[in-house]
């Protein structure tokens, strides 16, 4: 059992890697994703940028020039290939990520739109989300990107402070982001959200109070709000590394991020996922799909996705990565219709890790229902109600396992890449003992529960 938890603790803002893949397990049988409404969520990754941030290490990429018309060919073949593959009926959501997307044309937004509709059904008032930087964008790029479909913005804030800007690495100045955030409300009253990083080298409290105090001033009814990581390889990692810029105390971001869950909840914000605030049920269901362990599909160079490939006969979800370079991903496209580097079938623990992983992301957690679809054998009460690590977390205050599911109480949800490892262990512990056993004299359906049906991607 690890030790008592209680600040200061590292604030789980990015889920982290998950431990003891494979193994015994396995034995555990999962219901058929087959049986489940063919039904997926879209991630579509523009890989460009004009600049590369000194804090970043997505799959980014800055060229001299672009053939959009090529770019563009390639992201509706892969799309249309894989929506065929997966046989998926409906398109829950679509998300422009990157990079920087805004940078595409809204014509190739609405060609990838239009693919999707005609290889799939996409509901009209689908949520459809483009992310865009301050400087990239103005009021009349955002109206031609709602004319081509996107209803909902995600603008990169980050900071609205000129010097915290400068050293991120950032390629628009504070009142650009203001001008930016202002032009979108305009066009997407409600369905305007922002990114802002907390925990950057040399923040103080007080200064972050008044980042605070200025993004309530601006913002829409959604936030993503980020503690900086320093990655390595980037250049703002290598200064503080170097001791240019101070590196954050872990004290100093627990506090932050406390205060600002404080302030945003009481300013009608709802806290419904680690990162994630929202208000007048503006709540991001693209983003949900992936906490919720949905089907999704990734195109573009570098995309995540997590499906069934029921074109060829697939009954297990699997995991897939496309290409990361985008001049090779091109070719790949253009000779077979798709870029997928890797593919893996995902263990039925595989599985549940990752909906562990990510459900407790979220205010609501894990239902028995979304369980029981991925363990119709082996319900969270038996999982996690038994003495152990989980039964602690529960009576120290971290965790809550009840007729709605298993979830983090408020302060748990601040700590949660502390709990993960326990509850992971947990669970690989559990299915290596039931596993075989429940195989022989399965329990489906124990509780009355029934089958129902994730990264930023890129």
């Amino acid at each position: 059992m690890a030790a008592a938890r209680g600040w200061p603790r590292k604030v789980a803002v990015v889920a982290g890697a998950l431990p003891g893949r494979g193994g015994p397990g396995r034995a555990l049988r999962p219901a058929s994703d087959t049986a489940a409404p063919a039904t997926a969520a879209l991630y579509v990754h523009w890989p460009y940028c004009r600049k590369r941030c000194s804090y970043c290490n997505f799959n980014t990429y800055v060229v001299p020039a672009l053939d959009e018309a090529a770019v563009r060919a390639c992201l509706v073949r892969e799309a249309q290939t894989l929506l065929r593959l997966s046989q998926v009926h409906s398109v829950t959501s679509v998300f422009f990520g990157g990079g920087t997307p805004s940078l595409a044309s809204p014509g190739t937004v609405a060609a990838v739109l239009e693919a999707v509709a005609g290889a799939a059904h996409l509901p009209a008032g689908a949520e459809v989300t483009l992310e865009a930087n301050p400087s990239s964008t103005s009021a009349p790029a955002f109206a031609g990107f709602r004319a081509a479909g996107v209803n909902r913005l995600s603008v990169g804030v980050q900071s609205l402070d000129d010097a915290e800007l400068r050293m991120l690495g950032r390629d628009h100045t504070a009142a650009e982001a203001r001008k930016a955030v202002e032009a979108a409300r305009g066009l997407f009253p409600g369905r305007t959200s922002i990114d802002l990083l907390f925990g950057l080298p040399g923040q103080s409290r007080d200064a972050w109070a008044q980042r605070l105090e200025a993004i309530l001033r601006l913002c829409d009814d959604h936030i993503s709000l980020y503690q900086l990581t320093l990655e390595r390889g980037t250049a703002l990692a290598a200064q503080v590394r170097g001791g240019a810029l101070p590196r954050p105390p872990q004290d100093l971001l627990a506090d932050m991020y406390q205060t600002a869950r404080n302030v945003l909840v009481a300013a009608g914000f709802r806290h419904y996922e680690v990162s994630n605030f929202a208000r007048k049920g503006a709540l991001s269901t693209h983003n949900l799909s992936y906490w919720q362990a949905d089907q999704y599909i990734g195109v573009g160079p570098g995309a995540h996705g997590r499906f069934v490939p029921r074109a060829e006969g697939g009954c297990s979800r699997e995991a897939r990565v496309q290409t990361l370079e985008p001049v090779t991903w091109m070719r790949e496209v253009q000779s077979q219709g798709h870029g997928t580097r890797s593919r893996a079938v995902l263990s039925p623990l595989e599985q549940l890790e990752e909906l562990l992983t990510l459900g407790l992301r979220t205010d609501e957690g894990i239902t028995h229902e979304r369980w029981g679809h991925f363990s119709p054998q082996l319900s969270l009460q038996a999982v996690f109600g038994e003495p152990g690590e989980a039964r602690a977390l529960q009576q120290e205050g971290w965790l809550v396992l009840d007729g709605g599911g298993l979830r983090c109480t408020w302060a748990g949800l601040a700590v949660l890449d502390s709990l993960l490892p326990d509850l992971l262990w947990q669970l690989q512990r559990v299915l290596v003992r039931e596993g075989p056993r429940r195989k022989k004299e399965p329990v489906a359906g124990a509780q009355g529960l029934s089958a129902a049906t994730m990264d930023n991607n890129g």
